[in-house]
């Protein structure tokens, strides 16, 4: 059901292989009065950022590329094993601390239209006093572009302040990706519970085990994003400022929420498997109780109809000429008045 990426048994500690998809990298440095962004088309470009004095945002789209990453690590003081976590993906969310930055792993929520379920893409975070590096799998998606829209723009506090806040703000960016898609799974739940209960269908329970295909991931991964936060906003170092740990705090409480969302829904879609088997448990009651109705019905009639079916002179009205006629008016008769009875019992 889900995919566990490992390496071989027995292969060295802090091995990188890498992805499917070439690097992109992004260098993006500002302050309280400018602005820039420019595309790096070599690791070693990025190595003198740190002295300018300014927050610098280093962007890394794709990991197709094991030696540049193996040289930002390096300069950066990133420990092997991280990086094997990020070219590791799908990792579960995490925060570890080295010395001298945090390492995170998040992942971001994606709809898959075409299956009608969720997927997942991890972004990976390394900050530290002087610089946020941030490593995604797939360049095609600009995950983190309202964030850059925000520091483009000079809204909020982003620019005003360090590192710190800009791996909260991309933080909670990705939290915040996750609420439109749980508005869509709900509408999806209560669409279905409707069709479950109207035309119950083998398409409909699909459809119900994919929702809970995407809800056993969803709480997979943002069961770890609280236990993210709380160690954030209870960090003692100095990488985290106070004023920041109070917008982390927010976070924490969005990841709750989601948290809340997902186990109701959670309890929905449990709950409405009960509901197709009982749709169509009622559904074979109608069915079965239609053709019982019919059956009791056509039991006297099939009584009378072998009755004069038989090759005896004696049966009465058997040479009359009327004698059919009869016989057929009092089989009418007869389920007229048992249709009668089954109705004023309620039976149908």
């Amino acid at each position: 059901m889900f995919a566990n990426a490992y390496h071989p048994p027995g292969t060295p500690p802090a091995t990188l292989v890498p992805g499917a998809k070439a690097p992109v990298l992004t260098l993006i440095q500002y302050d309280g009065n400018a602005y820039e962004e420019r595309r790096v088309e070599k690791v070693e470009d990025l190595f003198g950022c740190r002295a300018s004095g300014k927050v610098n945002w280093i962007d890394l789209d794709g990991l197709g590329d094991v030696e540049a990453l193996n040289r930002l690590g390096a300069h950066f003081g990133l420990h092997p094993l991280a990086l094997e976590d990020v070219l590791h993906a799908p990792q579960r969310p995490k925060i570890e601390e080295y010395p001298g930055h945090f390492f995170i792993v998040t992942q971001i929520p994606v709809w898959n239209g075409d299956a009608a379920e969720v997927v997942f893409e991890q972004a990976s975070l390394f900050f530290g006093a002087d610089f946020l590096i941030t490593i995604q799998e797939n360049p095609a998606t600009d995950i983190f572009g309202p964030v850059r829209t925000r520091l483009r723009s000079g809204r909020g506090f982003a620019r005003t302040r360090g590192h710190d806040y800009l791996a909260y703000a991309i933080l909670d960016s990705i939290v915040d990706q996750y609420f439109p898609l749980l508005e869509r799974l709900g509408e999806s739940i209560e669409t279905l519970e409707d069709d479950l209960l109207e035309r119950p269908s083998r398409e409909g329970l699909v459809r119900l085990h994919t929702l809970k295909r995407s809800l056993m991931r969803l709480r997979r991964n943002i069961w770890p994003l609280r236990d993210l936060f709380a160690t954030l906003t209870r960090d003692e170092s100095t990488l985290v400022s106070a004023d920041t740990k109070l917008f982390l705090r927010d976070c924490y409480d969005h990841a709750v929420r989601l948290m809340d969302v997902v186990e109701t829904y959670r309890d929905l879609t449990a709950s409405m498997m009960d509901i197709y088997l009982s749709s169509v448990g009622m559904r074979t009651n109608e069915v079965m109780r239609v053709l019982t109705v019919v059956s009791t019905i056509f039991i006297p009639l099939t009584f009378l109809a072998g009755v004069y079916g038989m090759n005896f002179e004696a049966i009465p009205g058997a040479k009359s000429p009327v004698g059919f006629w009869i016989c057929v008016a009092a089989m009418g008769t007869l389920a007229i008045g048992m249709l009668t009875l089954f109705r004023s019992k309620k039976w149908i």
